[in-house]
């Protein structure tokens, strides 16, 4: 009843002027994005959206600049240089609103470029390690082509789609992009012995990938009847739920399983989510609604920052005026975190660069963006310490903030934020019309 086509003639149904949308992640389907980018002397001023996708982007050349223009939602390294090259544009939004923007028509989509599951004895597919805003842009589009690859696990949750539902299909098996995971260096192993001694018992976490939640997870064995609600999980998990020391027996939002709306790592997590009850997989304007995440007493926040000025101001997505990453959806859980009983915000970071930079810096670098601002944050913490600066003065956090900064560094901060501060011009309120 249903046929499948080669990667190269579900791609001609692409056109000049379309926008297609491409699933994130590790669910990003490479042999359709090679079909696609194979098209490329044949289209002009084609729109290629998406939020970070894992492995590569060949549509993002820029000597494809007349045929493929990339608007990144997250901009992953896969594509960074196109902001630069001007072949790449961004375009900020949180995760959890990112579905409405769809829906609602903010963003048009011609197309969505999706990867899932074979379908079961009944017809039904899994969207797999991805399903964030993948629904939304599949209601959205007016035309669904899929990559049907035996290597996709089967997950539960918002992911699954009848074979129906897909306008053209190509069944085409390679394994899954993996995220490799690194062991945390001493700097990393201390900040996590600190978030992890922030962390109580029946705790609900979020976290992303990277050494610093690695470091934090490895600091958790001791601890009893955490769960999750996150954007996203990674290998750090398994053995912990294996352990029951993460059961999310005491979460008030789809208790007794771990709630993410994305994942990555390598294939033994790919392995442990396949056909797992588990692992629920729900959209991001679920998983990423502040007000679900409130709900979970005891929600812990962990997330990361470029740099964060002495006000705790956090900027997460840019280097000065350079964008370099996104909101995603740290927005989305420091306040849910903060609006939870008993809950904890965290911004976790280095005090240095490798370059030996601080990362505690009297101001933001000119352009920067602030991604959590200072009346929203709660704890900053460096291998140095935590910095608790909710309810804080101003003077309070910037003495805060300098007992966590790199030791060698924190005076300079200091006298360079005191200085600059008597030294600029002071804004009057009688300057600011109304």
């Amino acid at each position: 009843m249903y046929k499948s086509v080669s990667p190269a003639e579900a791609l001609k149904i692409v056109k000049s002027n379309n926008r297609v949308y491409i699933q994130a992640a590790v669910a990003a389907p490479q042999a359709l994005i090679r079909a696609l980018t194979d098209r490329a002397d044949e289209l002009e001023n084609v729109e290629i959206c998406h939020l970070h996708t894992e492995g590569p982007a060949p549509y993002a050349d820029p000597k494809l600049a007349k045929s493929f223009h990339v608007n990144s939602f997250f901009v992953g390294g896969n594509v960074r240089h196109t902001l630069k090259a001007g072949n790449g544009s961004f375009t900020p939004v949180f995760l959890s609103e990112l579905p409405a923007i769809f829906r609602n028509k903010i963003i048009n989509l011609d197309i969505a470029l999706i990867q899932v599951s074979p379908p079961d004895k009944h017809g039904y597919c899994s969207l797999g390690t991805t399903v964030a805003a993948t629904p939304a842009a599949i209601e959205s589009a007016k035309l669904v082509i899929a990559q049907i690859n035996a290597h996709m696990p089967r997950t539960h949750g918002d992911g699954i789609i009848h074979i129906s539902e897909l306008d053209i299909f190509v069944e085409y098996d390679e394994p899954l992009i993996e995220a490799q995971i690194t062991t945390p260096n001493n700097v990393e192993k201390r900040i996590g012995k600190y978030i992890a001694d922030l962390i109580e018992d029946r705790s609900t976490l979020q976290m992303g990938i990277g050494n610093i939640p690695n470091a934090v997870l490895a600091q958790l064995g001791n601890h009893k009847d955490l769960g999750i609600h996150s954007e996203m999980i990674s290998d750090g998990v398994i053995d912990l739920i294996l352990k029951d020391v993460i059961n999310g027996n005491y979460k008030a939002i789809n208790p007794g399983k771990a709630l993410i709306t994305f994942l990555m790592g390598t294939r033994r997590l790919y392995d442990y989510v396949d056909d797992n009850p588990y692992i629920e997989m729900r959209g991001a304007d679920f998983v990423n609604n502040v007000s679900m995440i409130m709900q979970n007493p005891k929600m812990v926040a962990i997330n990361s920052a470029v740099e964060v000025d002495l006000t705790g101001q956090v900027c997460a997505d840019s280097i000065g005026p350079d964008i370099y990453s996104g909101p995603g959806g740290q927005m989305d859980f420091i306040r849910g975190a903060s609006l939870s009983k008993g809950g904890k915000a965290i911004i976790a970071l280095p005090s240095t660069t490798h370059k030996g930079v601080s990362r505690i810096t009297p101001f933001l670098r000119p352009g920067a963006g602030v991604v959590t601002t200072r009346s929203h944050v709660q704890y900053i913490v460096t291998e140095y310490g935590v910095a608790h600066l909710y309810g804080k003065t101003i003077k309070q956090r910037i003495q805060a903030l300098a007992e966590i900064a790199h030791p060698d560094l924190s005076e300079d901060i200091l006298r360079y934020y005191y200085d600059r501060k008597v030294g600029t011009p002071q804004l009057k309120s009688a300057d600011i019309k109304s």
